[in-house]
């Protein structure tokens, strides 16, 4: 049975049951903390924590999960995977421990040909926790199942939590038995790779507080509704219905292990370290491709950093197996191919998925050849110093750094003879995820506790007026003063005000907030941001400026009406540039992110290359016509697969509803998913001006633009600036570009001929300068400032000819003076110098510390500098003293 028929079945069973299918959120997690949506649970988290009144009463979905917090374990077990998908039945105050247990064991051990999984009940056993009675004896009511075959377990295996205070309650996870030759006898609290959890039902019924740990925690009493939340491996399902040893063989993953061994020569089921690497490789390019689909891109931080590790671990994995040439094209194909029925927007967005896909490759490859230079220097260092190990920090900073895998450090060290201090290495690498995970951790604090908002969401959504109003009256359904709920809030605090309705548009999409003020008999309140906590509620933050706002009065939102005609004009601009875009570069340019102000646009891009000048100019008047010609803006609120099958493009990683806003201009040519606030006529817009064009990552551009008033204030001060320059060079304005060419090459002519009278002026005090030397220590010394100087390549150039004119006895020159206000000091010394022991990159350090500076360099010429020229002579004499130790 194929892995999409599973999840087929699933489905079709719980629908039949009065579920509501969910489509799958994205992977992404709206939750910066946490990065990626790593259980089935997530996106229910509102609905299941009462955050957020449920929708519907019973639900169903196939969710697509990453975690990558055992990734080392990838490849090794059975059942291990980054990329995986939870199928889940949930229950919101409606069915509850009897009504899970029964479809449960219903769809797994009803046969095939009825729309079952055809599971042989002999196979099955449950565990149950130790004081759930209640589920113990509904397994043997419901299913018939004989009391031996369910097990009891602590609160370690079937006690589920978040971790945080809130909602928990007992589970009961479903094993199947695969039979003696994977394991002992005795069911799941024994073995638990032969007995294999396929299926977990939580019984959400409790609510917990002071949670020390996982185990360690207080029941507080019982939730007012009950829930349940349940989730099936689809993976494991898979390769227990398909046969197959592990999830690595299944026929969404295999193609592209398949392809590995085709790629590297190598048989698979010969060797056990192979066979791990062929899964790693399985796994993380599903993995990839699946996050490269949801919008995540490869970066040095977050989710792309993430990404970029799964993507690095597979280039490893096929350079261990002996392929050191590009293989992405052919693996990444492999796995679109197998997940395509599945999920078809691997297919469909294929090009932009393989962009990133093939470019993260090819960076990568070339960061192993330039990562194994550096890595041959330090080879090369250590065994000319006689060392038989590579530092940990030399180890830590090729990973770090240069993203040079440590295993890879290993080999090459071992090949060389060396080893490297794995201790020391493995140190820092715990301080850096002991930061990061603290770094987290304080990121998680710092967001609000959204129970607060509970009691208020649960009085419906805020409804939303600002499409057609810029004044709506409402009521004050809530206040919080720093976070906590309030009755009132007086002159002078800073408060969150909710209300029943409001024209105020809250941050969302890109678009800013609005600007305005709440008012009401006998208060007046500035409102400084406009946010959406929880799905469907709008929280005004405020500054009470007069009287006191309290709970239940009558309140009037006023927008800042020209302050929201300014946004409206740069919102519409952006999705202008956005078309535009795609006209000029392709539907691979696709929106990675945008931000909307007055007079103000910000577009991310997917694209690789920087736009030349034409392609910008060719940009800014498709924009510009479009204004020009006044197109049509319409909106319409239709179902989301309407509009998706109208060609509405959405942004990677947004959550929509089953209704959703789409907005046209000039019809098809742009039509986005969109709950921002727009102009009415596209003319309204205005100028449209680019002013930059920049890299924001390896395969992300940005364009940004002035708009409306802003646009012609910007253009005006450029025509006042090219009105000077006309005037001052007595130039037309057509020839300006050439005579200011013109000009720069004199003025670089000239500043070459300065530097050469310069150099020639430092020359000539050579003779001077060597007059000056002095024998410190047996070594003779010339320590002198020459000054203001044109650069610090003069004055090395300087030191360097004193010291050939010193001849070849102990010599060493130092010399300093002054480039722009800071100083710069250069040490020179010669083979008879160095054998006595003068370094020129320790005396260097020892001046820069007395000018505020720091420097460095080889034993026979060193550079430093620092902040205070005036201790240019202080330094001098530090050299001289560090000598006379030196070469005493």
């Amino acid at each position: 049975m194929q892995t999409a028929e599973i999840a087929q079945r699933y489905l079709n069973y719980f629908e039949r049951n009065g579920h509501t299918i969910v489509p799958s959120a994205s992977l992404v997690s709206p939750d910066p903390s946490v990065l990626f949506t790593i259980a089935g649970m997530v996106p229910f988290i509102p609905y299941l924590n009462g955050t957020v009144p449920p929708p519907y009463p019973r639900a169903a979905d196939n969710q697509k999960c990453i975690r990558t917090n055992d990734i080392e374990e990838v490849g090794k077990t059975a059942r291990h995977g980054t990329f995986f998908q939870m199928l889940g039945n949930w229950s919101f105050g409606d069915y509850f421990k009897e009504g899970a247990i029964g479809y449960a064991w219903e769809l797994l051990t009803s046969s095939e040909a009825d729309g079952g999984l055809g599971f042989a009940e002999k196979d099955l056993w449950v565990t149950v926790y130790q004081d759930d009675d209640e589920a113990a004896a509904l397994w043997q009511k419901v299913a018939g199942l004989p009391a031996d075959r369910i097990q009891r377990m602590g609160r370690e295996d079937n006690y589920w939590s978040t971790g945080q205070p809130g909602p928990a309650g007992p589970c009961s996870e479903i094993y199947f038995d695969r039979g003696p030759a994977y394991g002992r006898e005795g069911g799941p609290a024994v073995d638990d790779n032969r007995f294999t959890e396929i299926w977990n039902l939580v019984f959400m019924q409790e609510q917990i507080t002071n949670v020390r740990s996982k185990v360690d925690f207080d029941i507080v009493g019982p939730l007012p509704k009950q829930n349940i939340d349940t989730g099936m491996g689809l993976e494991r399902v898979a390769f227990i219905k398909q046969g197959v040893d592990n999830m690595y063989e299944t026929d969404q993953v295999r193609p592209v292990l398949d392809r590995a061994v085709a790629l590297s020569g190598r048989a698979y089921g010969a060797e056990h370290a192979d066979d791990v690497r062929f899964r790693v490789i399985a796994d993380h390019v599903r993995s990839s491709l699946m996050l490269l689909s949801d919008g995540v891109t490869p970066s040095n931080e977050g989710r792309g950093y993430i990404l970029r590790r799964l993507m690095r671990r597979t280039i490893r994995a096929m350079r261990l197996l002996g392929v050191d040439a590009p293989t992405f094209p052919e693996l990444f194909s492999a796995s679109r191919d197998a997940m395509q029925t599945a999920y078809p927007e691997v297919a469909t967005d294929w090009q932009r998925i393989s962009q990133y896909a093939f470019a993260e490759e090819e960076t990568f490859l070339r960061t192993l050849a330039s990562g194994s230079q550096i890595l041959d220097l330090a080879v090369t260092d250590a065994k000319k110093d006689g060392k038989s190990a590579l530092s940990g920090s030399e180890a830590f900073l090729l990973h770090d750094t240069y993203g040079f895998p440590i295993d890879l450090t290993l080999e090459v060290a071992e090949e060389a003879g060396l080893s490297v201090d794995r201790d020391a290495f493995d140190t820092l690498m715990l301080e850096q995820r002991t930061r990061a995970k603290a770094d987290a951790k304080s990121r998680k604090r710092a967001l609000a506790d959204l129970s607060v908002y509970s009691d208020l969401r649960a009085q419906g959504e805020t409804v939303f007026t600002g499409f057609t109003d810029l004044e709506t009256e409402s009521r004050v359904l809530g206040i919080l003063v720093d976070g906590q709920p309030a009755t009132a809030a007086t002159q002078g605090q800073i408060a969150e005000i909710i209300l029943a309705e409001t024209a105020l548009y809250a941050e969302s999409g890109g678009q800013v907030a609005d600007k305005g003020v709440i008012v009401g008999p006998g208060f007046e309140l500035e409102v400084l941001d406009v946010q959406k906590p929880v799905p469907g509620l709008v929280s005004h933050t405020v500054e009470v400026t007069t009287g006191e706002v309290g709970v239940g009065q009558t309140a009037t939102t006023v927008v800042d009406a020209a302050n929201r005609r300014a946004a409206q004009q740069a919102h519409s601009a952006t999705h202008l540039v956005h078309a535009a875009l795609r006209d000029t570069l392709g539907r691979s340019a696709t929106q990675a992110g945008s931000l909307n102000r007055a007079g103000y646009m910000r577009f991310d891009f997917t694209w690789s290359q920087a736009l030349s000048d034409a392609t910008k100019s060719e940009i800014e008047e498709i924009a510009n016509n479009a204004v020009r010609d006044n197109l049509e803006v319409t909106t319409r609120v239709l179902p989301l697969a309407e509009a998706k099958e109208l060609g509405a493009m959405a942004l990677f990683g947004e959550k929509y509803g089953e209704t959703v806003r789409m907005v046209d201009i000039g019809g098809p040519w742009s039509r986005e998913l969109c709950g921002g606030t727009h102009v009415a006529s596209i003319a309204e817009v205005g100028l449209i001006s680019l002013v930059g064009e920049s890299s924001v990552g390896a395969s992300n551009r940005r364009v940004e633009a002035l708009v409306g008033l802003d646009a012609f204030r910007e253009l005006a001060a450029e025509r006042a600036i090219v009105s000077q320059l006309t005037s001052s060079l007595k130039t037309p304005r057509d020839q300006l570009p050439a005579r200011i060419a013109e000009l720069a090459a004199s003025l670089k002519a000239a500043e070459k001929k300065i530097a050469q009278f310069e150099a020639k002026a430092l020359g000539e005090r050579l003779p001077a300068l060597a007059e000056t030397a002095r024998v410190v220590g047996g070594v003779r010394v010339v320590a002198e400032t020459l000054g203001e100087v044109a650069s610090a390549d003069d004055v090395r150039a300087l030191a360097l000819q004193l010291r050939e004119r010193l001849g070849s006895d102990a010599a060493v020159v130092a010399l300093a003076g002054s480039t722009g206000g800071r100083p710069v000091v250069i040490v020179a010394t010669n083979d008879a110098a160095r054998a006595a022991g003068a370094k020129a990159g320790a005396l260097v350090k020892t001046a820069a510390g007395v000018l505020g500076g720091g420097g460095g360099g080889r034993d026979d010429v060193a550079q430093g500098g620092g902040t205070d020229a005036s201790a240019i002579p202080a330094a001098l004499t530090a050299i001289v003293t560090a000598l006379e130790t030196a070469t005493a």
